[in-house]
């Protein structure tokens, strides 16, 4: 009888929290209904403690509006909603946790549900990468690449893990790329640039100061300046030539940024395809376990 009358308690999959109820209604919402979202997501302490005004204001638009999306989410109303939010905080969640994993994972969470968690939110940025990509210009920046004298690619602490791999296949099928991490570097690298040369940075935030100013540089020096980001009107998509909004912002937590990881991946894997199109006889000219002619290496010279 004990067991029949847990079966009946709703578990901790069945009733999600506010903040993953408003996470999973953003692809459905549109204008300023999105930008309230955005902002709860962003800032749940904030909102958990702030009135409708105040909420109102942060996201540029009426205290009705953000009725109105208490209610499409399921609430009575935002005292309802910031209740729910506030009661969410304050379960128990050590700060650390929360400001680094997120409220979407518990610390007590089993396996299956973090895996689950993980993958929804990736799918989701997948989604979200599908319907952003500007194709046309991917098309441009693998022409770009495909003939530049030199490709210069920056990112750095995650940001560099899809940059890194992009890099790694441009070079294997010939391509004359270079990939850079850390001030120093992306200064000395982007000052070796030129005319005809290409630089490209994957940046989640596109506000790192470095990564900033590799771009800035690189567009001095007359390189085509690319960047991979999740937030395209930030100063480095807009300083960028060519911008790639990969549809997944940044976001304030290790989850948030973990999904938007695989937008970013998708996004240079599409560059890296675009590319071996334009110079198919390279991959089997330079895979050195791959068919056709192997790789041919000079003699050395002799010795004397």
């Amino acid at each position: 009888m004990g067991s029949e009358m847990d079966s009946d308690k709703p578990s901790r999959a069945d009733t999600p929290s506010p903040l993953q109820v408003v996470r999973r209604a953003l692809p459905e919402l549109n204008g300023a209904m999105q930008r309230v979202a955005d902002h709860i997501l962003a800032n749940p302490d904030e909102v958990a403690r702030g009135s409708i005004t105040k909420l109102a204001e942060a996201a540029q638009t009426s205290a009705a509006t953000v009725t109105r999306l208490s209610t499409h989410l399921g609430f009575a109303g935002y005292p309802a909603l910031r209740a729910a939010i506030a009661m969410e905080i304050g379960r128990g969640l050590e700060a650390g946790w929360t400001s680094d994993i997120g409220l979407a994972i518990g610390p007590a969470d089993p396996p299956e549900q973090v895996l689950g968690v993980l993958a929804s939110t990736q799918a989701n940025a997948l989604r979200n990468a599908l319907a952003s990509i500007d194709l046309p210009a991917a098309s441009q920046v693998a022409d770009a690449i495909a003939g530049a004298r030199r490709t210069h690619i920056y990112g750095e602490w995650g940001d560099a893990i899809p940059a890194r791999e992009l890099y790694i296949r441009l070079l294997r099928i010939g391509i004359p790329v270079w990939f850079f991490d850390g001030p120093q570097s992306a200064q000395i690298a982007a000052g070796l640039l030129g005319d005809g040369d290409v630089a490209l940075v994957v940046s989640r935030s596109g506000t790192d100061p470095a990564t900033l100013e590799f771009v800035r540089r690189s567009k001095a020096e007359g390189a085509l300046t690319v960047a991979i980001t999740g937030v395209a009107d930030s100063p480095i998509g807009e300083l960028a030539e060519i911008c790639f909004d990969t549809g997944t912002p940044v976001g304030g937590t290790w989850t948030e940024f973990f999904a938007g990881r695989a937008s970013d991946t998708l996004t240079a894997g599409l560059l890296f395809v675009l590319v071996a199109q334009r110079i198919p006889d390279h991959l089997t000219a330079n895979h050195p376990n791959g068919p056709g002619q192997p790789v041919v290496h000079p003699d050395p010279p002799p010795r004397r």
